[in-house]
């Protein structure tokens, strides 16, 4: 296994973890945005839920590669979502927000290949 993958891996598992457990905790920075985007506040468990399962992916594909691929896939998924509700929402000075998070996602996962 390559140490930059694992490094990049682990440090972006860390960084979508971070995410997650910003929405659990509703904390204002992050909360506040997706109430302006129009996300209803119903939906934000399972937004964040989704963003933990896939930081828990990122670190389970370093011993089970598919795992790996699959919460990448997923975590692309996610954020391309996230990208298109903030440009909806003509948000677009927060546009860089959901591409930092995407960025060490697609990063490991090219790593890894």
């Amino acid at each position: 296994m390559n140490l930059a993958y694992t490094i990049v891996t682990v440090l972006a598992a860390l960084w979508v973890g971070f995410s997650a457990l910003s929405v659990f905790i509703h904390a204002k920075w992050v909360v506040e945005p997706l109430a302006e985007y129009g996300v209803a506040r119903r939906w934000w468990p399972w937004l964040g839920a989704a963003k933990a399962a896939g930081s828990l992916g990122l670190l389970a594909g370093l011993f089970v590669p598919v795992i790996g691929v699959l919460a990448t896939i997923g975590l692309v998924l996610y954020f391309t979502g996230a990208v298109v509700t903030v440009a909806r929402a003509r948000s677009y000075a927060h546009l860089p927000f959901p591409l930092l998070y995407l960025a060490p996602v697609v990063g490991a996962f090219l790593l890894g290949v």
